[in-house]
């Protein structure tokens, strides 16, 4: 099955009809683009295994047709978009592009496995022709630097495919949203925008990482000893917030957790977190009083063996909690992972160390990085597509998605699942067109295995 010079395909193997694990294909004139290729967490089998496995679109589709994939593209450096590529790249064996950033992550990632994949850097505004496609690099806001939509245009028609995004005015990392970028785009005509559906449910529009540095300030300030703030390593704005609160209040700052390590290099490598993050090596935090401590720590979803569950346990090696001690959880629950999370914060209160959670906070202290109906509208306003394909949710996300795009004068909208056919020209969608399904990684064999 091979597109003609007739057809311009969208063909999601992952991530359309739930979150995470996005793989993505887009098919014109015998030729393929992949747009990012990611993982999710899941539970093992009950009985099997404790924590969660590592699990990953099934790529027999595109592998089987390698010889005409044109290239891999990353839009960003979060896992449920680029965590499958070391593991899956040998059956394609194609060039990736990305950004710098998110390079510096990716070609740890492939080192770690020993693929020696070609990745090219590109910065953002960047036009790059690949076979029949011609890619336009488009800055937006995330929860991760050097976040890009892309403009992917063939001649016979063009889509705007936004990756993960939202709609920040003052994002503490990197520029703010350019309308007059999305609105120009707009005016030079969209067939489609395959879109973020996250929190399509949810009302009004979410709040700015700028606005965090004084409730982050407020309860940091008010903690009488030390302080760990749980959040997502790639979260390098929500970093250099906490180092300028550290600044702010004289604690000195350490890290706790080898991703968020290997992150705060990756991230000084591209040029971020180069002021107030100036970081105590972690031998020298047993000589700090308590009070002097802002501690960032991973394992904020509960994962076993991080850097939370340590301290928790009272097992961490470089640094022990005491009562009156706070742990802050600068991060959402995600879904699956609330009795990981319960169970951390029990351990915590046990030994009378105070836990202040994001989503019970009168004051933010956590930023989604999805956009919410009211910036759902406001791209659909600016881009003007001829017809909205919502993916990146389930299908309630989906739906709400698909519902703003026609309030907002979108002539057609397309909701369907992995495996669907999309006809970007004909506004058609032709579902189960192609066999999906996912992989998991069996560690312990060294192998990948259908789920």
């Amino acid at each position: 099955m091979l597109p003609t010079n007739k057809d311009f395909w969208f063909v999601p193997l992952g991530g359309c009809g739930e979150i995470g694990m996005n793989l993505n294909l887009y098919g014109h004139d015998g030729k393929w683009l992949m747009v990012d290729c990611g993982v999710t967490f899941e539970k093992y089998p009950e009985g099997s295994h404790s924590g969660n496995r590592v699990e990953m679109p099934d790529p027999s589709f595109i592998s089987n047709r390698a010889e005409s994939l044109e290239a891999l593209l990353a839009t960003h450096a979060h896992e449920d978009h680029i965590g499958a590529i070391a593991h899956l790249w040998e059956q394609f064996r194609c060039p990736i592009y990305t950004t710098r950033f998110t390079r510096n992550v990716l070609l740890h990632k492939l080192r770690e496995k020993g693929v020696n994949a070609p990745v090219f850097t590109v910065a953002e505004g960047d036009e790059i022709d690949l076979g029949p496609f011609r890619v336009k690099w488009l800055p937006i806001t995330h929860s991760t630097p050097e976040t890009n939509a892309l403009l992917i245009t063939t001649p016979v028609g063009n889509v705007l495919h936004t990756a993960d995004w939202k709609l920040d005015s003052a994002p503490i990392v990197g520029a703010a949203v350019n309308p007059k970028l999305f609105r120009s785009v707009g005016q030079a005509g969209i067939d489609a925008v395959v879109c973020d559906s996250t929190n399509a449910t949810v009302a009004g529009h979410s709040v700015s990482e700028a606005a965090l540095f004084n409730g982050l300030n407020k309860v940091i300030g008010e903690s009488k000893q030390r302080v760990v703030v749980g959040c997502f390593s790639s979260n390098v704005a929500r970093m250099q917030t906490l180092g300028n609160v550290a600044k702010v209040n004289g604690r000195y700052l350490g890290l706790l957790g080898r991703s968020i390590h290997r992150m705060v290099s990756n991230a000084r490598a591209a040029g971020y977190l180069q002021e107030n993050f100036n970081v105590v090596d972690n031998a020298n935090l047993g000589y700090l009083l308590p009070e002097e401590m802002l501690l960032v720590a991973t394992g904020s979803q509960g994962e076993p063996g991080a850097a939370l569950h340590r301290l928790a346990a009272d097992s961490h090696p470089d640094l022990d909690l005491s009562a009156g001690d706070h742990v802050i959880f600068s991060t959402k629950t995600i879904p699956g992972n609330e009795e990981k999370i319960t169970a951390l914060v029990k351990a915590f209160r046990a030994r009378a160390i105070q836990v202040t959670m994001a989503e019970e906070s009168a004051i933010p202290l956590h930023a989604s990085g999805h956009p919410c109906a009211e910036e759902l509208s406001q791209m659909y306003q600016w881009t003007k597509p001829r017809l909205a394909i919502p993916v990146h949710g389930e299908d309630q996300h989906m739906r709400a998605n698909a519902k703003l795009a026609r309030e907002q004068g979108v002539p057609h909208q397309l909701v369907g699942e992995n495996g669907d056919l999309f006809d970007l020209i004909n506004d058609k969608r032709k579902p189960g067109a192609v066999k999906v399904g996912r992989l998991w990684l069996n560690e312990k064999a060294e192998r990948l295995e259908y789920v």
